[in-house]
């Protein structure tokens, strides 16, 4: 059954409410789809999701995500980005349907909380760039990179009651090549206003990514020099 998902808990579990999530990551590797996108064939067929209680306990808790056959992780690990906007973080990934290709997932310790469309392809895969609330109308967008390798197209998602919407997109850009082991670029706030930091199509400049009233701008910060171009970017360099 597609989406199929259990969930166990390492120690005995206690109500979902009130505990924050503190780390994630993949398990259980698996051979089961080849794509290799990411240097090498082993995905994950499984996430351990690691909360504490805000109870005066602190409880720990690790809880385990498995997916159905079907899907993998294909992804280099989980993100941990708050999406719902109320100063935690959810666990963001990109979840793979072996027939279907890759989505952009968010999950809790409890589950999935929302999800993208696969892009409906075998061996077609997306490359997340960041989160954050990128025209200050107080509800966080997601973006990422549709495509890296063929349709190179920014998109961006809007996450609203547990839904994502996308709400932009652009074409030209880029953040990873085949068989690097991650993804580059992110998200910088210079000046106070959030930018994507990705690279143009042929991998000759930085961009420098905008999203407000006029949509999508794009701006040219500099010669593209490898992985340091993109770090100085970031840094509002």
């Amino acid at each position: 059954m597609r989406f199929g998902l259990a969930l166990a808990a390492a120690l005995a579990p206690v109500s979902a409410a009130g505990e924050a999530i503190t780390a994630a990551r993949f398990t259980e590797p698996t051979l089961r789809y080849t794509h290799a996108i990411l240097g090498d064939a082993i995905e994950w067929g499984a996430i351990e999701i690691d909360t504490l209680s805000a109870d005066s306990g602190a409880r720990k808790t690790t809880y385990t995500l498995r997916l159905s056959f079907d899907h993998v992780f294909e992804d280099n690990a989980p993100r941990l980005w708050d999406v719902t906007g109320d100063g935690s973080p959810e666990v963001v990934v990109v979840e793979t349907d072996v027939e279907r290709g890759a989505a952009l997932a968010i999950y809790t310790q409890t589950g999935k909380l929302a999800e993208t469309p696969h892009i409906g392809q075998r061996n077609r895969w997306l490359a997340p760039i960041g989160a954050a609330d990128l025209d200050g109308d107080g509800h966080i967008e997601i973006a990422f990179i549709d495509r890296p390798h063929l349709a190179k197209t920014l998109r961006v998602w809007r996450y609203v009651d547990r839904e994502l919407t996308e709400i932009a997109s652009l074409e030209g850009l880029t953040n990873h090549r085949i068989g690097e082991t991650d993804i580059a670029g992110g998200i910088r706030m210079c000046n106070g206003t959030p930018e994507m930091i990705v690279a143009n199509a042929d991998w000759t400049r930085v961009m420098a990514v905008s999203f407000g009233g006029a949509g999508l701008t794009t701006q040219d910060v500099g010669l593209f020099e490898g992985r340091a171009s993109f770090e100085k970017a970031l840094k509002c360099g």
